[in-house]
């Protein structure tokens, strides 16, 4: 290993510690390596069914090669390279769709699904493994400095249309929702629905998905209210046969003829 590539490890090590201290991300080296290669296109073949070979993950996969060109972006930015990080990071979003910021961390084996309209931002932390559907932002509140992006744990899923906002922390294994808008962390193995989100937390961080069993935190309220209704129409269909017994009770001693059914 040259003096230059031994540099350049110690300097991506030393900012992982910094940026990630709970190890969300893996200690390999930002740049196009064979690793990073295979485990960015191995985790299309485990999460996409439809695919046959590994040259049309890189050819017809914008997710994919976004990533790899953010990964070169992002080598040569934590470099202090002027302006081509920002090119690729240009280029990347006019071809694909995602965009990028060159200071954004991503780990391996990152799956972008579909990937338009994706926005990351320059704070954000991407840990490994984790899903991102299309049109997702990772953005800021436009009110912080510095650290103004969240940071996503490993093995997380973000649905389509899901906006994470500031700098937050999304814990490994949590799940947001198409369509959620989330604007403080998440616990790991949780979900979030709802705008704003809302947490529903499982027993366990690394827990089975169950989309069809999904709590609906709404539903208590919703059947509460159905309930409610149901007692009131009872109370009213009880009120009036009392009044109309009352009625015919005393209208016998006035006029036998009438009565009410």
């Amino acid at each position: 290993m040259t003096d230059s590539t031994r540099g350049g490890n110690v300097m991506y090590r030393s900012l992982t510690a910094l940026a990630s201290p709970s190890g969300l991300l893996s200690t390999q080296p930002p740049i196009l390596g064979w690793q990073t290669i295979q485990a960015d296109v191995q985790i299309v073949f485990e999460r996409d069914v439809n695919v046959s070979h590994w040259f049309e993950i890189l050819c017809f996969y914008p997710g994919v090669q976004a990533l790899l060109s953010h990964r070169l972006a992002h080598w040569l930015y934590i470099h202090q390279v002027a302006l081509l990080p920002r090119l690729i990071s240009h280029l990347s979003r006019f071809f694909t769709g995602i965009q990028i910021h060159p200071g954004a961390r991503i780990g391996q084996g990152v799956f972008i699904s579909g990937g338009m309209g994706v926005v990351i931002g320059e704070t954000a932390i991407v840990g490994d493994y984790a899903l991102i559907y299309q049109d997702v932002t990772l953005g800021g509140t436009g009110k912080d400095t510095g650290k103004r992006h969240p940071t996503l744990g490993k093995h997380t899923i973000v649905g389509v249309g899901a906006k994470v906002l500031g700098n937050i922390y999304i814990g490994d294994y949590a799940e947001i929702t198409a369509g959620a808008i989330v604007l403080r962390d998440v616990p790991p193995g949780c979900t979030v629905v709802g705008i704003p989100g809302r947490n529903i937390c499982h027993q366990r961080a690394n827990c089975q998905r169950d989309r069809v069993s999904l709590f609906d935190p709404d539903s208590p309220v919703v059947r509460s209210l159905f309930d409610r209704l149901n007692s009131l129409e009872t109370q009213i269909k009880n009120s009036t046969k009392s009044q109309k017994k009352e009625f015919n009770s005393i209208n016998n001693y006035v006029n036998p003829t009438i009565r009410i059914s």
